[in-house]
């Protein structure tokens, strides 16, 4: 729930985590806590932009070309980049996830000059655009990279192209929610999800009571985030998240180099091979033993 709004990317954290832990926190009982937290994001959501949601449930259901009708347009134009890249590119995504720390970490970085910029971008009261909307759907596409946080490309590139810093806040979060319920669809219909249903492992490693709490905690964490993040883009305060993507990837990056540092000496030890050349007393001491 914290991690989904705020602008520090969730998937590059939880690859870090990973790492230091030294374990692989997916299987089936994590898929049955990930589709949990995925709806209380999603309900999260709703709860803060409630008023703009009924407003443009309202607006559909007038059947007229109106603002509300070319809103919800622009919403699912936007979710195309992403989609095409997850279901035509999930098994090179799925590399991604692997391990890859220096990847994240120059991906954080990526993610903190781009925050940076935006909080020095000029402030606006352009509205979204059609064209607009495809672009930010792009930006939305590449932070499928972990490292790449969510919010904050949509939401900088959205001020970057001129649009009205507090409506680029709404459109990102809002254009999320078809996101996260398309990916709790998926994932409910998948086959590790029914594995998991029907697995007594995944029952007994995780209880009602872990799903309840963890559903409210997303809820609430996810509320109060969204809430923050839109009283931080009105003020131009990205800066701070960009500070802290520039620390945290920059040191991914260094610890996956000393890591390779201190592996390298040993393979290149026990590749090189030893000196061909025979010392002499190998020679004699048999010719010795002969005479």
């Amino acid at each position: 729930g914290l991690t989904e709004f705020l602008p520090i990317s969730s998937s590059g954290h939880l690859e870090l985590v990973k790492a230091i832990q030294g374990q692989d926190l997916t299987g089936e009982s994590s898929m049955l806590m990930t589709v949990v937290l995925h709806f209380a994001t999603a309900l999260s959501t709703i709860v803060v932009f409630r008023k703009d949601v009924y407003q443009i449930i309202r607006g559909l259901f007038k059947f007229k070309l109106n603002e509300e009708f070319m809103f919800s347009f622009k919403i699912v134009l936007s979710m195309i980049p992403a989609a095409v890249v997850g279901v035509f590119f999930d098994d090179i995504i799925e590399g991604f996830f692997e391990g890859q720390i220096m990847l994240v970490g120059f991906m954080l970085i990526v993610t903190g000059l781009l925050l940076f910029l935006a909080d020095r971008a000029k402030n606006t009261d352009r509205t979204v655009s059609v064209p607009n909307a495809i672009v930010i759907g792009i930006a939305q596409a590449i932070a499928i990279l972990p490292g790449i946080s969510r919010s904050g490309a949509t939401i900088g590139t959205s001020v970057l192209l001129g649009i009205d810093r507090e409506r680029a806040a709404r459109f990102s979060f809002l254009m999320v929610v078809p996101l996260i319920l398309g990916k709790m669809a998926k994932d409910i219909s998948g086959d590790e999800f029914q594995m998991a249903m029907n697995s007594t492992d995944a029952v007994n490693n995780i209880s009602a009571s872990m799903l309840t709490v963890g559903f409210f905690g997303a809820f609430v964490t996810g509320i109060a985030a969204c809430t923050w993040m839109i009283a931080l883009v009105k003020r131009s305060k990205l800066s701070y998240f960009s500070y802290y993507c520039f620390v945290v990837g920059a040191g991914a990056v260094l610890a996956t180099l000393v890591a390779v540092l201190q592996v390298v000496p040993p393979i290149i030890k026990v590749l090189t091979p030893q000196s061909s050349a025979v010392s002499m007393d190998t020679v004699v001491m048999p010719v010795r033993e002969l005479s």
